[in-house]
């Protein structure tokens, strides 16, 4: 589809158009980006036809953006646009600013629900409880977007990592840190790159822990390495590996995009209990997170019934537990509402956990 400039009040909305290079420029400018509003996580999900992009300026300067998925059926003429974690709309170094916020999802139903006719549906990087959760609940009030219920919502803990290093790990559950002391007595070595060798020492990691352990899971650790093998410069994930005598016993995988970090992804071998490996690491990625000016770490979802183990070890971190902010969506027709319910029914009935989540310790 050509660019498309539509005046919203103030300001300029550019639909489509990007490429992959415009589009990582754009994101670099938001501390509200992630891996999930990137080309490369669009395109290998969903394809790139499949792709569109909303951008909103004033005077040529961008301030709010948001990537989503246009999923039309076929001989009807319904449909929804799918954004997940978006829109983007805090430049990095200035706070939110509730108007804009107002302004962007406006700019969404008047592309997506107005002009195509399209269902909209929004899963918003916010979590319950806080200042952003309250700004895009009313932005979406004032355009009609409403909360579905249905879905489950993503829970999580988040690690503030603005407080000194000694602060934070005082933080930890004294447990926790009784197993970080005796990790860093076993002579791991970090190795981080975010080359592809890397992601694929810990690949082979996971897939010899699944052959050990044969736990459920939805992950296809080889959907990110083609992610992987599209993301370009600060954009790329980063892969920890913990080796001991030479060989890789531990790994993570997270992304690092504008303030906050996700982990994604975490395998163990069975030396790696012994050595403490999963505590080795994960206190330095949040060492290394401090150091290049990460703000938060979304340790990757929690889900204490499905998987207790993990629950109880990320609980140890000292983080905060919230819940994202649910799905709000707004349909754009009869069909196209009876679609986004039925979207949202399934998603709700497959919803798998995340990676990270998946991964035992």
């Amino acid at each position: 589809m050509p660019n498309i400039q539509t005046p919203t009040c103030s300001l300029t909305a550019e639909v489509d158009g990007q490429t992959p290079t415009s589009w990582s420029g754009i994101l670099a400018q938001f501390a509200d980006a992630n891996i999930y509003q990137t080309w490369a996580y669009g395109a290998v999900r969903w394809g790139p036809r499949n792709l569109s992009h909303l951008v909103l300026r004033r005077d040529g300067q961008v301030l709010a953006a948001a990537q989503l998925r246009i999923a039309r059926l076929p001989l009807i003429p319904a449909g929804v646009a799918y954004l997940r974690w978006g829109p983007m709309g805090q430049i990095a170094g200035k706070a939110l600013d509730p108007t804009l916020a107002t302004e962007t999802v406006a700019a969404l139903r008047q592309e997506y629900v107005k002009r195509r006719g399209l269902a909209l549906q929004v899963i918003p990087c916010a979590f319950s409880g806080s200042d952003r959760a309250a700004v895009f609940r009313s932005a979406f009030g004032r355009s009609g977007l409403r909360p579905e219920s249905c879905l489950g919502s993503y829970r999580t803990i988040v690690v503030d990592l603005r407080p000194a290093a000694e602060a934070l790990r005082k933080r930890f559950d004294q447990k926790w840190r009784n197993q970080l002391n005796r990790a860093e007595k076993n002579g791991l070595v970090l190795e981080v790159s975010d080359g592809l060798e890397a992601y694929r020492e810990f690949v082979r990691l996971y897939e010899a822990m699944w052959e050990r352990k044969r736990f459920d899971t939805s992950v296809d650790v080889h959907e990110f390495a083609r992610i992987q093998e599209l993301l370009s410069g600060p954009a790329r994930m980063q892969t920890f590996l913990a080796r001991s005598n030479g060989q890789p016993v531990g790994a993570l995988v997270f992304s690092l995009m504008g303030d906050t970090a996700i982990y994604l992804l975490g395998a163990t071998n069975e030396r790696a209990r012994e050595l403490k490996a999963a505590y080795f690491l994960q206190w330095q990625a949040m060492l290394w997170l401090r150091e290049r000016g990460a703000c938060w770490y979304d340790l990757g979802g929690i889900d204490p019934g499905a998987n207790p183990g993990g629950y109880h070890f990320k609980s140890g971190l000292g983080g905060n537990e919230v819940t994202q902010l649910p799905s709000h969506a707004v349909s754009g027709g009869a069909l196209s509402g009876a679609v986004i319910h039925g979207v949202a029914w399934l998603r709700h009935r497959r919803t798998p956990p995340s990676a990270a989540v998946l991964a035992p310790r």
